[in-house]
């Protein structure tokens, strides 16, 4: 792919295999209406308007509030109101979804950051429910935040890649390792603090990270029912009608020879596509360290061409 990162995030539907900007972009555009509604509501003394409005997007805690709500398990890991919160979760989910995107390609990415944050969601009901410390907040707690995903994501690479290392401001270059261990033990440690739904969804969202990675080096891959999902709405939403191109007789020649271009032309995509989900496969069955350095090169080149 070509262009910044502005332009990766402006183009982020416009092209396949770019995952990662897509989940950014979906996080800024909602917190972008967010920020828009709030702000009229609340000059327009309807704040609590906005309140109903967004709490119906937000993950409840208490079950029988989220059994009328189930689409609040996806919804939420999209919503952010606060700009510190929103920054922080999509540098973390740029910086290591590159990595993870590098290695196991861009669906995998998405189906990574669902899990991680349905994962997240769940325990976050479960203890919740079962913890006597949250007896008393369970019926009001609601939750929302890219947090469980991103966490998912952030371990995943520590897991995939653990001695990548990352340049710190101030610090150095930092094993990745080292910075998912810490940022998991602090949101161990605030458990049981004033952001305590937060931390435990970011506890069950690492957890997936580290188990989906396991399982994926294992040759299973946990996240094929997100991926089926993903790929029924994408046939649904871009199929292109059959574009028919009628040629004049003297055109013969240049008919025969722009035929036997694209068809050329779609035979060398199909077995690009074909190698890649192959040495996909191969990284699946045996891991990334097992690929050849050709298989490497192919799949980096790939990752990086415009789709």
């Amino acid at each position: 792919m070509y262009g910044g990162f502005w332009y990766h995030i402006r183009h982020a539907f416009d092209h396949k295999n770019n995952g990662l900007y897509k989940i950014i972009a979906i996080n800024l555009l909602a917190f972008l209406v967010l920020m828009v509604l709030r702000v009229f509501l609340t000059i327009g003394g309807a704040e609590a308007t906005y309140r109903s409005i967004i709490s119906v997007f937000m993950m409840p805690a208490a079950i029988p509030q989220f059994l009328m709500q189930p689409w609040t398990i996806i919804s939420y890991m999209f919503l952010h109101e606060g700009f510190l919160h929103i920054i922080f979760n999509l540098l973390f989910l740029y910086w290591f979804g590159l990595l993870v995107q590098e290695y196991l390609g861009s669906r995998k990415l998405v189906n990574l950051y669902i899990l991680g944050g349905i994962a997240g969601g769940l325990l976050y009901m479960i203890l919740y429910n079962i913890a006597p410390y949250f007896n008393d907040r369970v019926d009001g707690a609601l939750m929302l935040g890219a947090s469980a995903g991103v966490f998912a994501i952030v371990v995943a690479a520590a897991t995939l890649r653990p001695d990548t290392q990352f340049h710190l401001l101030l610090i150095g270059p930092v094993k990745i390792k080292y910075i998912a261990i810490f940022y998991v033990l602090v949101a161990f440690a605030n458990s049981a603090g004033a952001n305590a739904g937060g931390e435990l969804a970011h506890l069950g969202g690492a957890a997936m990270g580290f188990i989906y990675i396991l399982q994926l080096n294992k040759g299973i891959d946990l996240g094929k029912p997100v991926q089926a999902v993903g790929v029924f709405f994408e046939k649904l939403f871009s199929q292109k009608p059959k574009v028919k191109v009628t040629y004049r007789r003297d055109g013969e020649a240049s008919r025969k020879k722009t035929t036997m271009s694209s068809s050329t032309s779609s035979s060398t995509s199909r077995s690009t596509q074909e190698e890649i989900d192959r040495i996909l496969d191969k990284i699946a069955d045996k891991g990334y360290d097992n690929l050849t350095k050709e298989e490497k090169r192919k799949l980096f080149d790939f990752s990086n061409k415009d789709a």
